[in-house]
């Protein structure tokens, strides 16, 4: 096993997963100190902590009444050997969210969760990561902090406070530029066609955009802080698209 906590490509390996996942195997333990392993829907804070909008009569939000300690595997979305895949462990606990932060990003990925959000036994929760364990195939296994994972916002109050105009805007005016985004930039495939794939989040480092099967992260080709800076980068994202997509 390799120990680098320094090992940028593991960092954004870990990161690249946590943003892409849209279910996650969530751990909790028993009151009689066992494991229980339950099938989840996960979305990311601003900062990229897994989120959750869990039901209070659920066993696992029963199990992290009593002990916050948790884990969570991601893999890699639409691998056809999932043993070959990506995937990462996360370790840490997990409590409440505040739901301003986080619900508008977890319906975005999870359009269905808005017909149960307020029901009166659902709350968002998220994870605070203490660390990862990553691997990517024989070989290729990577202890990354949790610290490391989280993406600052400190210089990017104006950009915090866009975001969700931003994402508006690419969605309902800039569909076919999305749709760029995912099936040239990222590489995923089917919906191609305008429409099919929407932003549903942004931050300081990229963003992500999803379709009903799949989420795929962009990243920026450096950090933005502001609604100004990051037109400039969709802008040239858009035309690299373009031009990869004519030659």
């Amino acid at each position: 096993m390799t120990d680098i906590a320094a090992d940028t490509a593991a960092v954004a390996a870990v990161r690249r997963l946590i943003r892409e996942a849209r279910f996650g195997a969530l751990a909790t333990l028993e009151p009689e100190g066992g494991p229980y392993a339950s099938l989840v829907a996960i979305a990311t804070d601003p900062e990229g902590r897994p989120t959750l909008l869990i039901s209070r009569l659920a066993r696992h939000t029963r199990n992290i009444s009593r002990d916050q300690r948790m884990s969570l595997l991601v893999s890699a979305a639409d691998a056809p050997d999932p043993l070959n895949a990506p995937r990462a462990s996360l370790t840490g606990r997990i409590v409440p969210a505040p739901e301003a932060a986080v619900r508008t990003r977890y319906i975005a990925r999870h359009p269905t969760a808005a017909g149960y959000a307020d029901f009166a036994d659902f709350a968002f929760y998220r994870m605070e990561i203490e660390g990862a364990h990553l691997v990517e195939g024989f070989g290729r296994i990577v202890d990354v902090p949790g610290a490391a994972l989280l993406t600052g916002w400190d210089d990017a109050a104006e950009l915090a406070e866009g975001h969700d105009g931003i994402v508006t805007h690419m969605n309902d005016d800039h569909a076919d530029a999305v749709a760029l985004y995912a099936t040239v930039l990222a590489g995923a495939t089917g919906g191609a066609t305008s429409g099919a794939w929407r932003m549903v989040a942004l931050d300081p480092e990229g963003f992500e955009v999803a379709s009903a099967e799949r989420v795929c992260r962009i990243e920026f080709s450096q950090r933005i802080a502001s609604p100004a800076a990051a037109r400039k980068e969709l802008v040239a994202l858009v035309h690299r698209a373009r031009r990869d997509s004519a030659a």
